[in-house]
């Protein structure tokens, strides 16, 4: 199976037109259930120099590439660091994921200082977020009965329902498991996922639907308890945090490693 962490993406890093504050390995292998097949997500964020800001041309807030590189497919995205950065604000999920993600290309000390800020943007409606992205996984589970979907499905639901109990973004399947109570049956599929990318889901579809209306029901009473706050706390740190970056000398050129 591939590791992700085992290819040199230094190159990657380099070849951006912009300093890039992050990047990190996202999808599959940070969610702990990579296919021998799987490709490899690379999320991560720039800063623009002031003038392309402030001119009248559109800024490039957001970048993507897919690509072949020694026969593993590559898909990188960044952001803007303004916007990553209203993107935490709006409680959304995955940009937390990114950020916080363990499994780590680049890092800056403004990384470091992003990350230390991410539990002020924690609120109890993220179980929305999470909700959504299960209900969509699932409704696609149930129109191909593929694996991929059915695991992002406990998988979100996991993540929400420990999010709102602990406070804490955890978006590794294998390691919820352990912290989160689940069917016993997905360790088996986690094991089975490793085999194909879009492979078939060998389970009874009634008795797994059950189990995730459940979990369902688990995430709605662990928002109900939860005890983060309805709205952002970090509004002003993050802002002062993005001025201070954008209009650091050599904006673009971000500090070096943390």
């Amino acid at each position: 199976m591939l590791d992700a962490l085992s290819l040199d993406l230094s190159p990657v890093v380099a070849d951006q037109p912009d300093a890039l504050v992050f990047a990190t390995v996202s999808g599959a292998h940070l969610y702990g259930f990579p296919s021998r097949d799987s490709d490899v997500d690379l999320r991560g964020v720039h800063v623009l120099p002031v003038e392309r800001i402030v001119g009248l041309r559109d800024p490039e807030e957001t970048r993507s590439r897919i690509w072949d590189r020694d026969g593993t497919e590559l898909d990188l995205v960044t952001h803007d660091l303004r916007k990553f950065v209203r993107l935490m604000l709006r409680r959304n999920g995955y940009v937390l994921e990114q950020l916080l993600s363990p499994l780590v290309v680049h890092t800056t000390q403004q990384h470091a200082e992003l990350v230390t800020l991410a539990p002020g943007v924690l609120t109890s409606h993220h179980a929305h977020h999470y909700r959504g992205f299960a209900g969509t996984q699932w409704r696609l589970f149930d129109r191909t009965g593929e694996l991929k979907p059915l695991l992002y499905t406990f998988r979100a639901l996991l993540t929400g329902i420990h999010l709102m109990r602990t406070g804490q973004v955890q978006a590794h399947l294998p390691t919820l498991l352990g912290e989160v109570k689940a069917p016993g049956y997905l360790s088996e599929l986690i094991a089975a996922k490793t085999e194909a990318e879009h492979g078939p889901a060998v389970v009874d579809t009634e008795s797994v639907r059950a189990d995730v209306e459940a979990l369902h029901a688990e995430l709605d009473l662990a928002q109900e308890r939860t005890e983060l706050p309805p709205e952002p706390e970090a509004f002003a740190a993050l802002d002062d945090f993005v001025v201070r970056v954008r209009l650091a000398p050599g904006a673009g050129a971000v500090a070096g490693p943390a």
